[in-house]
């Protein structure tokens, strides 16, 4: 396969030679793909949220908005391996957290370089090992103050020399907010007394301070997404360019990410892309972050269908949504499936493992041990830079019954749960035992079944073998 930029000159002698009876191909589109780290998507004020967000709100108006978009997997390591391999977490090995994937695996990167890409990853990384993911890496999009003149000068120089050679390009832009601690952002624009607090939170002081700062990084998110979008347009290719803006798991706060619940797995997502995807349209179909890489991969070849794909390419779990951008579908899948380990995190039960299995209107979630006391790096007393935790105990010890509730309801979890996520998007409400929904439980509880077993997901025995899956695990050497 050549170089895009021999591509075009091939075409070019074509058409000289044909006397114009050869058009030259369109140029294949850019791709750039933008997610925050530790959002609550219903936090955002594209959805609904407090946080203002003037630069995606804009963004959403040009493009698609996805209600019902999931990931995997509620911790940063398996999302981010989930996104570029298209494998869901057991099957690429990265299921735990600071984990890696199984030797051999190959990632967008290496399908789109097939392709005549430049493929670069700007900001978190959280992957591993270095020759599955060969990005070009940069730090820009992590530490840069997106107010500055030229912010992300690494980027600035792949679009620059992209354009001048006549490559496309994939970009990565991973922001390190709103992932604590929060210090980026101004918190005085979120008066903690003003804010709304959602129901399974527990009012306390604390828990207002964190949340007041936690906004005010999203907003510093949102203004990251308003730098890059600025240079897109600077460098006079917006309408080549395909952009998503994801919001990753849910936040650091209680019920979201390090769990199943519905937001621990849901993320926003909103598309654009200019001629191709209708601006200010909306969409409720199922997608995952694992059907981002085949999505990708299918534009690229949809687009120059002489670039012969990788075989291994066929055997991703993702599968792309691209009718569902382009307006010829409105629907892509039926269930979306989650998984959580606890063992290996900060302050982790040393075994704890979770399975769900959703669909757009109800969340099913099975408890591998819930015998185990639930437990993670929110729970203990310093918190995860930013202990409010312990401010939640401290009401439940004066005998508050809503701080009761809600502690024991994060720590002490059923065998399983059953939600209706549609009026219930916060998890309040346990309906396993509703009997007008047994037959639902048992469709999801088989689904799960079948996809558990599909991935090679033995359920507590993978737990077991979860801490083997970290980056730098060693066996213990025969005594």
């Amino acid at each position: 396969m050549f170089p895009a930029c021999i591509q075009s000159l091939l075409w070019c002698l074509l058409a000289a030679v044909g006397g114009g009876a050869f058009a030259a191909p369109a140029p294949l589109p850019n791709l750039v793909f933008i997610i925050a780290d530790d959002c609550t998507y219903l936090d955002m004020e594209v959805y609904g949220g407090q946080a203002k967000t003037p630069h995606i709100k804009k963004l959403a108006t040009q493009g698609m908005t996805f209600s019902r978009c999931f990931q995997a997997a509620p911790m940063c390591s398996p999302t981010r391996h989930n996104i570029y391999t298209g494998l869901y977490p057991v099957r690429s090995g990265a299921w735990p957290n600071h984990t890696c994937v199984y030797p051999g695996t190959r990632s967008i990167a290496h399908f789109l370089k097939d392709a005549g890409y430049r493929v670069a990853l700007s900001g978190k990384t959280h992957i591993a090992p270095a020759e599955s993911f060969p990005f070009e890496y940069s730090d820009d999009f992590r530490t840069a103050d997106p107010d500055n003149v030229t912010p992300y000068p690494a980027i600035d120089t792949l679009i620059r020399e992209s354009k001048e050679n006549g490559n496309p390009f994939c970009l990565f832009a991973c922001s390190n907010e709103p992932h604590t601690p929060y210090t980026k952002g101004d918190p005085s624009a979120y008066p903690p007394a003003a804010l709304k607090l959602p129901p399974t939170w527990v009012d306390t002081p604390e828990t207002r301070k964190a949340y007041s700062e936690y906004l005010a990084e999203i907003t510093f998110y949102d203004q990251q997404c308003g730098a890059l979008l600025t240079m897109l347009d600077a460098h006079g290719i917006t309408d080549n360019t395909l952009v998503i803006v994801t919001s990753e798991q849910g936040s650091g706060f209680p019920f979201a990410k390090w769990t199943c619940f519905e937001l621990g797995l849901t993320s926003g997502m909103i598309a654009r892309w200019p001629g191709k995807i209708a601006p200010a349209s909306k969409s409720d179909a199922l997608v995952e972050y694992v059907d981002i890489t085949p999505t990708f991969v299918d534009i690229v070849h949809s687009s120059a269908p002489g670039i012969e794909l990788a075989p291994d390419v066929e055997k991703l779990d993702g599968k792309s949504f691209l009718p569902v951008l382009l307006g010829k579908s409105i629907e892509h899948k039926r269930y979306t499936f989650g998984i959580h380990t606890t063992r290996g995190i900060i302050n982790g039960s040393e075994t704890f493992g979770i399975r769900s299995c959703g669909t757009k209107t109800h969340r099913y979630i099975r408890n591998l041990h819930p015998e185990v006391p639930f437990r993670n790096v929110v729970t203990r007393k310093e918190g995860d830079k930013a202990p409010f935790w312990m401010s939640w105990i401290g009401k439940a010890e004066t005998g508050d019954a809503h701080a009761i509730a809600m502690t024991k309801k994060y720590t002490v979890r059923p065998p399983e749960e059953l939600y209706d996520v549609a009026s219930d998007p916060h998890c309040l409400h346990n309906l396993i035992a509703d009997p007008e929904l047994a037959q639902l439980k048992a469709e999801l509880s088989s689904e799960l079944d079948g996809w558990m077993k599909a991935q090679g997901d033995t359920g507590r025995e993978i737990e077991a073998i979860a801490h083997t899956r970290k980056r730098g695990y060693k066996a213990p050497s025969a005594q």
